[in-house]
C-alpha cells in the first residue's frame, strides 16, 4: 500500500523517468541490431567492420557524453529534455539517410549520445536527485521503461524493416517521434519549477517556497545534510575507479551479445526469431528485479546490496559456456535481464548515496562516459574474435574471468574508508 500511495503521489514525474527511458530504446544496441545483417549487407561489411564502425561512434559518444553530460546541473530539466529528444529525432532521420559505409560512425554517434547516453542520463539523473526517502523506489520505478523498450522495439523493428526496408524503418521511427515526444515529455514535467525550489531548499538550504511537498505527498523526514561531491573530488576517491570496473561489466557483455546475437543465435543452432522471442524473459526479469530492489534500496541502502547484482550475469555466461538447447536461450536472456534491472537500480541509486545529488548529473556523466566506452568496445572486439573463428563458448570463459574480477572490486571497493573532503562543494 505504502509502494502504491507514492507512485500516486508522484505519477506525472516517475511517468516522465519511464518515458524517458523507454524512448532511450532507440539508441540502444538491442534495437540497432536488428538491423545489422541488413546494413553488413547493403555495404559489403563483416561482422569486424560493422562492429569497428559501431565501436567508433560509440567511444566518441562516451567521451561527448563527459561534456555534455553536466548540462543538467546546469540548465532547466525541461530544455534538457526537449534538446536531447530533439536530437534523437535528428539521429533517427541521419541513420535513415546513411549514403556510405563511413557514414555509419556519425549515424551511430548521433544514436548513441541522445538515445543511449542522454536519454538514459536524463530519467536516471533526475530520480536520482528529486527523491531522497524514497530514491530506491524512484529509480526502480522509472527503470521499468528500459525492459519494457528491449520488450517492444526490437519486434517492432523486425516488422518495420521487413514491411519497409531498414531505411524507411528509421524514418517512420524519426516522424512518430516528431510528433508526440517532445510535447509528451513536457506535459509531464508540469509542475517542475515547484520540486525544482525544494530539492534546492533541502541541499543548500535556501528557500523552498513554504517548504511543502511539491507533488503533494505527505511531507517525508528533511534530507540530510550533507558533503556534496564535485567532480574533481570524486576523481580522487580510489573507490570510484574500483566501482566503475565492476560497473561497466554488464555494458560489455550485454552490449556485445545484443550487437552479435544473430551470430550467436547460429552458433548455438536457434533460429534469430526464437531468440528474439526470448527477450520476453529478458523484460520479465529486468522488471522483477526492479521491483524486489527498489524498496530494499531504500531500506538497506544500495551500497549494501551491490556485490550481489553481478551473479545473474555469472549465470547467463556459464548458460552461453554450458548450454545450447533452444529452452536455454529463455535461462540466458532471464539472467541477463535480472542483472540489467537490479543493476539499473542499484547504480542510480548508489551514486547519490556515495557523492550526494547536487553534482549527481556531472558524476553520473563521468560513468556513462565508461560504460559508453565498454559498449563501444564489445562489438568490435566480440567481432574481431567472430572473423577469427573463436567460440561464443571461449568468449563467456574470458567473460567469468572479468565479474570474478568485477566482483572483488566492490567488495574492496565498500571495504576501503571514506576519505570525505572536509569542505562542502559548490554547484
Amino acid at each position: 500500500m505504502e509502494y502504491l500511495q507514492f507512485v500516486l503521489a508522484n505519477k506525472r514525474f516517475l511517468s516522465f523517468g519511464i518515458v524517458v527511458a523507454f524512448f532511450s530504446a532507440f539508441g540502444q544496441t538491442f534495437f540497432i541490431a536488428v538491423f545489422g545483417p541488413d546494413i553488413r549487407a547493403e555495404f559489403n561489411l563483416s561482422h569486424g567492420e560493422f562492429g569497428g564502425y559501431y565501436a567508433i561512434g560509440t567511444a566518441v559518444s562516451g567521451v561527448t557524453l563527459i561534456w555534455a553530460g553536466k548540462m543538467i546541473d546546469r540548465f532547466d530539466l525541461r530544455w534538457v529534455t526537449a534538446g536531447v529528444a530533439f536530437s534523437l529525432i535528428l539521429a533517427c532521420a541521419f541513420m535513415a539517410m546513411v549514403p556510405v559505409a563511413w557514414a555509419l560512425a556519425p549515424a551511430i554517434f548521433a544514436l548513441r549520445i541522445s538515445g543511449q547516453g542522454l536519454m538514459s542520463h536524463t530519467a536516471m539523473t533526475a530520480m536520482g536527485r528529486y527523491f531522497e526517502a524514497e530514491r530506491g523506489r524512484a529509480v526502480s520505478i522509472a527503470i521499468l521503461g528500459f525492459p519494457l523498450g528491449v520488450a517492444v522495439f526490437p519486434g517492432l523493428a523486425v516488422w518495420l524493416s521487413g514491411q519497409f526496408g531498414w531505411r524507411m524503418a528509421w524514418a517512420l521511427v524519426a516522424v512518430a517521434l516528431t510528433v508526440f515526444l517532445i510535447p509528451l515529455l513536457l506535459w509531464l514535467l508540469k509542475g517542475h519549477s515547484a520540486r525544482h525550489r525544494f530539492f534546492l531548499a533541502q541541499t543548500m538550504g535556501g528557500d523552498s517556497g513554504g517548504g511543502a511537498r511539491p507533488d503533494g505527498a505527505s511531507a517525508s523526514e528533511p534530507v540530510r545534510r550533507r558533503h556534496q561531491w564535485t567532480r574533481a573530488e570524486v576523481l580522487r576517491d580510489p573507490r570510484f575507479y574500483l566501482l566503475c570496473f565492476a560497473i561497466t561489466a554488464p555494458s560489455f557483455i550485454s552490449t556485445g551479445l545484443f550487437f552479435h546475437q544473430a551470430h550467436l543465435a547460429a552458433a548455438k543452432g536457434w533460429t534469430l526469431a526464437w531468440l528474439a522471442s526470448a527477450f520476453v524473459a529478458y523484460t520479465i526479469g529486468a522488471i522483477g528485479a526492479n521491483l524486489v530492489f527498489g524498496p530494499l534500496i531504500d531500506r538497506y541502502g544500495a551500497r549494501r546490496l551491490m556485490p550481489y547484482y553481478l551473479y545473474p550475469l555469472v549465470l547467463a555466461c556459464l548458460t552461453i559456456a554450458l548450454f545450447d538447447h533452444p529452452l536455454s536461450a529463455i535461462a540466458l536472456t532471464l539472467f541477463l535481464g535480472l542483472t540489467s534491472g537490479g543493476g539499473q537500480t542499484l547504480v542510480g541509486a548508489a551514486w547519490p548515496e556515495f557523492y550526494g545529488a547536487l553534482n549527481l548529473g556531472a558524476i553520473r556523466a563521468m560513468v556513462m562516459s565508461m560504460s559508453v566506452g565498454a559498449s563501444a568496445l564489445s562489438p568490435f572486439m566480440l567481432g574481431w574474435l567472430i572473423d577469427r573463428g573463436v567460440s561464443m563458448e571461449s568468449m563467456a570463459v574470458g567473460f567469468l574471468i572479468y565479474l570474478a574480477l568485477a566482483i572483488g572490486g566492490i567488495m574492496v571497493a565498500l571495504a576501503l574508508p571514506v576519505d570525505e573532503p572536509a569542505k562542502d562543494a559548490k554547484p
